[in-house]
């Protein structure tokens, strides 16, 4: 899966070409259109879908929003899925809006307000439930699902995920359980839920004890390449099968170029396809959960 969270000042796309009019921010979000429109050609025949890391975005103001409503539309054209990788989380009055405006919009006395579209949406759990179940409903309502911040890939996810409660099990586990709550009434004919996980892969310790809390999550899997990630080390992912597991890169693929030499989109096309292959054949080595 190709994750996109474009910098202004690290593109394909280079100062000096012609972007010379409007503002600099207008300009700015241009030049990230057009970087992640070409990423997306190069690298879509080796992914499954394209993770948007919002922020990168709403940097760029309301130009940053447009660039990111075509850059959706880009991923689509191409037969990808399109996550919405936000990690909101709040009251749910907020919780709902967020929601429309990634998923499916809303409806007004002054009209439809359109939404993102995402097929998936990363969700912070941290405020339990009720904070987590507009975010389901919404997506639910456009056939898609939500990804739920189990296991995180930063270093610092151990000095509140890995913390013991008193029932003896981690605070990591205890929102694995609650994955596996949600998302038991959603679970489709291939056997997989609508809500999955978020599991970093720089802690591939974790990913057994995951999945056998999870037996039925998809799991998308961030960390892989610039953060240390090995997907040799991510096997417990796919026991479900091939959809089980979403493994994640974003510079290891955009930035393949500056390692491999080459033109950029060859380099990121190859890194794509070398990460498929990996993953694709762990996937061939495991016996599916029925």
């Amino acid at each position: 899966m190709l994750g996109l969270d474009p910098d202004p000042r690290e593109l394909w796309v280079r100062d000096e070409q012609p972007f010379t009019a409007g503002t600099p921010v207008e300009r700015a979000a241009q030049a990230v259109c057009d970087h992640c429109r070409a990423v997306i050609e190069a690298t879509a025949p080796a992914c499954v879908a394209v993770k948007l890391q919002l922020a990168r975005f709403e940097l760029l103001g309301t130009a940053g929003w447009q660039a990111l409503v075509t850059v959706a539309a880009e991923a689509r054209a191409h037969g990808l899925l399109v996550i919405a990788d936000g990690k909101r989380g709040d009251i749910d009055v907020t919780a709902q809006a967020y929601a429309s405006a990634l998923t499916g919009g809303a409806d007004t006395p002054f009209g439809a307000l359109p939404g993102l579209g995402a097929d998936l949406v990363t969700v912070n759990p941290l405020m339990g439930r009720d904070a987590i179940t507009p975010f389901l409903a919404a997506a639910r309502a456009g056939g898609g699902g939500v990804l739920l911040l189990v296991r995180t890939s930063n270093p610092g996810a151990a000095d509140v995920q890995d913390l013991m409660l008193e029932e003896g099990v981690s605070v990591w586990e205890r929102l694995a359980v609650l994955v596996d709550e949600l998302g038991s009434d959603g679970v489709g004919e291939s056997g997989l839920s609508d809500v999955g996980a978020v599991i970093g892969a720089t802690a591939p310790s974790h990913l057994a004890r995951a999945r056998e809390l999870m037996a039925r999550a998809p799991f998308l899997l961030p960390g892989v390449g610039a953060q240390g990630g090995r997907v040799e080390e991510l096997r417990a992912a796919f026991e479900p099968g091939r959809a089980g597991g979403l493994v994640s890169a974003s510079r290891s693929i955009v930035n393949a170029y500056a390692g491999a030499g080459g033109d950029p989109p060859g380099a990121a096309r190859a890194e794509a396809e070398r990460l498929r292959a990996a993953a694709w054949s762990l996937s061939e080595r495991v016996v599916p959960v029925r």
